[in-house]
């Protein structure tokens, strides 16, 4: 069984052409739910780059992720 969301290596958020603009609604939504999870509180101002960042830190944090997927 393959991962259908597998994908080739990602850039850095860093490279990303589009990672100045703000966060998506989506990316705001996500991390609402992961910081009620683990208390952490979302800054202001996100851009979309951070906010994919501040995700993937909560997402290790988070009783609400799978970790032993894969």
């Amino acid at each position: 069984m393959t991962d259908s969301n597998q994908t080739g290596p990602q850039k850095e958020t860093r490279d990303w052409a589009t990672g100045d603009e703000p966060a998506t609604a989506p990316q705001i939504s996500y991390l609402e739910t992961l910081a009620q999870d683990t208390g952490a509180e979302i800054p202001p101002d996100l851009t979309k780059a951070r906010a994919s960042e501040l995700i993937d830190q909560l997402q290790a944090k988070s009783p609400r992720v799978d970790r032993d997927q894969g």
